[in-house]
């Protein structure tokens, strides 16, 4: 079956052919990728990618479509991203036709695939990659004008793109049960993908640095303001925190830090680098006040290494408390502060529970796993069968 799959983010695809999807997609299906790419220049992308990438560059069965530049900054980026989408799409289409549209998020990209599958008559899969109820009013303890108009958008794009989609891609089974109109959306139900298998398990992490792991931005969203370490610093004076991300507002959270010499604010960095900070992680925290399916919580299972996350979103699908780490309610600073002691105190417990994450990732969250779960997606999708193909 031959796809065409909508991007909206503007991340460039990694250059390693084990970490990217579509290449390993491609022993089952075979299609096209729209994708908006920071980069400013052909060159800028032949530079990465090689040359004669721009402006289309092939892995395995599938071709990335560049489109250079922010495409959601001012009006007319804008209508020139919806211009790419539309006029790109349709021109693929017609060169062969396309038995799906997958798109990401159901936010303004999904509008743009809507009017795409009413062009070219191919069904349509919308994939929800947050907790929709809190997008936007979980990124502040008081959420201004801004964020409660940005929260009522995405739920009228939500809606209208659920209605209009033959199928979602759901990333947890309750992702939806905030909206009763859209319960009964027919729906795939299986993780995002990540690359369990590059990952590397550190059998020496013990006797090195011990350090207590934040992946994720922004900051407040993310939970870093609850974190129990300042607390617990003194007990512990040979373990650090590191925060790993990009803060704009990263004066708020250095205030926060109380000048502690043991907290570390990173720098985001690719994935490739990131992961070997997770690797060596003692714990990895996410104390998330809104979470889809964390992929850095499926990295640090992947990693072996035991997870303190948040009962919110997808979370309490991958951790499973007292087995591969503890679930603490979001917010509550001082859960936190009780699982962290437990688990920087008991080194057996540590190495049980990241075992068990280990076993997990690699043996139900890994690629095989992903690349199955989407074929038999858009499977059921062309096939227009209304049950879910998977739960995972």
């Amino acid at each position: 079956m031959r796809i065409l799959y909508v991007h909206s983010t503007l991340l460039p695809p990694t250059t390693d052919l084990r970490m990217d999807r579509f290449y390993l997609l491609s022993g089952v299906l075979e299609g096209e990728v729209l994708q908006p790419i920071w980069f400013e220049t052909p060159q800028k992308v032949e530079a990465v990618f090689g040359p004669g990438t721009y402006p289309a560059h092939t892995v395995g069965k599938f071709r990335y479509h560049w489109h250079l530049g922010s495409p959601f900054r001012g009006i007319r980026q804008r209508l020139e991203t919806f211009r790419f989408y539309i006029r790109k799409g349709l021109e693929l289409h017609r060169e062969r036709r396309f038995d799906c549209i997958v798109v990401y998020s159901h936010m303004t990209t999904a509008l743009f695939a809507i009017v795409l599958k009413l062009l070219t008559g191919a069904r349509l899969i919308v994939e929800i990659v947050t907790s929709p109820d809190l997008a936007y009013i979980a990124e502040r303890a008081q959420p201004r004008l801004r964020e409660r108009i940005m929260k009522l958008y995405s739920d009228i794009c939500l809606h209208l793109s659920l209605f209009m989609a033959d199928r979602a891609h759901l990333l947890y089974p309750q992702q939806l049960h905030a909206y009763r109109l859209l319960r009964n959306t027919p729906s795939s139900v299986f993780h995002e993908f990540v690359p369990v298998s590059v990952i590397d398990r550190d059998e020496d992490r013990e006797p090195g640095e011990r350090y207590v792991l934040l992946v994720g931005a922004p900051w407040y969203l993310k939970g870093a303001d609850v974190l129990a370490f300042l607390a617990l610093a003194a007990e512990f004076p040979e373990v650090r925190l590191k925060i790993l991300g990009y803060f704009p507002d990263r004066a708020e959270l250095e205030v926060l830090t109380e000048g502690s010499p043991q907290i570390e604010i990173l720098k985001a960095r690719p994935n490739v680098e990131a992961l070997r900070i997770i690797e060596k992680a003692t714990i990895l925290v996410q104390p998330s006040r809104c979470e889809g399916l964390s992929r850095t919580v499926i990295e640090g299972m992947a990693a072996g290494i035991p997870v303190i996350g948040s009962d919110v979103g997808g979370i309490p699908t991958l951790v499973r408390d007292g087995e591969n780490g503890f679930l603490i309610p979001p917010g509550d600073h001082r859960a936190l502060g009780v699982r962290l002691r437990q688990l920087l105190l008991d080194g057996g417990l540590r190495r049980r529970m990241g075992e068990s994450g280990y076993e997990r990732a690699h043996s139900e969250l890994n690629e095989d796993s992903y690349v199955r779960e989407f074929a038999r997606m858009v499977e059921a999708t062309v096939a227009g069968k209304d049950r879910p193909s998977a739960a995972g």
